[in-house]
């Protein structure tokens, strides 16, 4: 069963294109995380928000997860950050093309 993972957290910035460049390699070491599949960015300028959908092979490589980026977070003084951990429905998730393994 694959698992969800939802974080988000106030950010002044940057945003779009920025985002991109400025972020790019954090995006690849993503990447490298155990369990990891895929990950979906979310920015909000206007809130000033943003975050992430993950998905992960195991809860364990989620929880895992979520700890470490909740820490490197507060090292770039982010701290208050909101994080869950959601169970997959497959079977539900086919039926509207969403992508699970």
């Amino acid at each position: 069963m694959a698992f969800i993972a939802q974080v988000d957290f106030k950010m002044d910035g940057p945003f779009g294109d920025e985002m991109a460049v400025g972020f790019s390699d954090l995006a690849k070491s993503i990447n490298e995380e155990e369990g990891f599949i895929w990950k979906i960015w979310t920015e909000s300028p206007e809130t000033k928000e943003a975050g992430g959908i993950y998905l992960f092979e195991t809860k364990e490589a989620a929880e895992k997860y979520v700890e470490m980026h909740t820490k490197r977070l507060a090292g770039f003084g982010i701290t208050d950050v909101n994080a869950k951990i959601f169970a997959v429905n497959s079977s539900l998730t086919e039926i509207n093309s969403g992508p699970v393994k």
